[in-house]
C-alpha cells in the first residue's frame, strides 16, 4: 500500500469514527439502538471492512457492544471510556459541551488541589522549572489568551502540576485536563485577555510549589478551578444573550 493510499484510508477511518461517535454522543444513536453497519457504510460511502474497524474501536471505548446474532448495540454513557481522547473531544464538540465542561471542572476540583499539594512535596527540580516556565509563558501571552500559544502554556502548567504530584494516577489525568482546556479555546469560551486574578493564582501555585508550601499550593489551585468554571459559565451566558 502506497503512503498516499494509507493516508486516504486513515482519513476515512477518522471521518467514519468521528461521524458515528458524534451521533452516539448527540443521542442520534440512542442507547439500545442497533447500529446497522451496512446501511451506515452505504450512507457514508465506506467499505464494510472500514466499518468493522470503526466498530472495533468504538467497542474498546465502551460505546457499542457486538452481540452475537443481534448485531451492534449502542451502550449508555455510563459504559463509555470517559477519559478516551476521542470521547472527550466528541462531548466537548457536542451540543452538551457546557455540561461536559462543568463535569470536568468538578473532576478538576477534586484532583488538582490534591495534585498541587503533593507537587509541593514531590515535584522534581525539572518539574518545578517546567511549572515556572509555563507560568511565565502565560503571562507573556496573557493579552492573547484565546490563541494557541497561551493555551499550550496553560496545558503545560496543569500537566506539570499533575505529573509533579508523584502519583501516576493523578498524572494520567493530564490528558483529560488538557482536553478541557482545548475545548474552552476551540469553542470561544476563553477571553481575549487573560483574567488578572487567574494569572495571579497560577503564579501563586507555582510559587507555593517551588517554596514547598503544600497548603498554599492546594488553596490557590482550588481557586483556579473555581474561577475557570465561573468564567466559562459567564462567557456562555454572554454569548447566549448576544444571539
Amino acid at each position: 500500500m502506497s503512503e498516499g493510499t494509507r493516508d486516504a484510508a486513515s482519513a476515512q477511518h477518522r471521518r467514519l469514527l468521528d461521524t458515528i461517535g458524534m451521533r452516539i454522543v448527540e443521542g442520534e444513536l440512542a442507547p439500545g439502538a442497533r447500529l446497522l453497519t451496512a446501511d451506515v457504510a452505504a450512507e457514508l460511502g465506506a467499505s464494510r471492512s472500514a466499518m468493522r474497524e470503526v466498530v472495533r474501536v468504538l467497542e474498546t471505548m465502551g460505546m457499542v457492544e457486538v452481540r452475537r446474532r443481534a448485531g451492534v448495540e449502542v451502550l449508555p454513557a455510563d459504559r463509555w471510556s470517559a477519559y478516551a481522547p476521542e470521547v472527550l473531544r466528541w462531548r466537548l464538540d457536542g451540543s452538551g459541551r457546557l455540561h461536559a465542561l462543568h463535569e470536568l471542572s468538578q473532576l478538576r476540583s477534586a484532583i488538582e488541589p490534591l495534585a498541587a499539594r503533593r507537587a509541593a512535596a514531590h515535584a522534581t527540580p525539572q518539574q518545578r522549572a517546567a511549572l515556572v516556565k509555563a507560568v511565565l509563558g502565560m503571562v507573556e501571552h496573557g493579552d492573547r489568551a484565546d490563541e494557541p500559544e497561551y493555551l499550550q502554556h496553560d496545558v503545560d502548567f496543569h500537566a506539570a502540576v499533575l505529573r509533579g504530584s508523584g502519583n501516576p494516577y493523578l498524572a494520567g489525568l493530564a490528558d483529560a485536563v488538557a482536553a478541557l482546556l482545548h475545548g474552552r479555546t476551540a469553542h470561544a469560551l476563553m477571553p481575549k485577555r487573560a483574567d488578572e486574578t487567574a494569572l495571579r493564582l497560577h503564579q501563586e501555585v507555582a510559587s507555593a510549589i517551588t517554596a514547598r508550601d503544600p497548603e498554599a499550593a492546594a488553596a490557590a489551585m482550588a481557586a483556579i478551578v473555581a474561577e475557570a468554571d465561573d468564567a466559562v459559565e459567564a462567557m456562555a451566558s454572554s454569548a447566549s444573550s448576544d444571539r
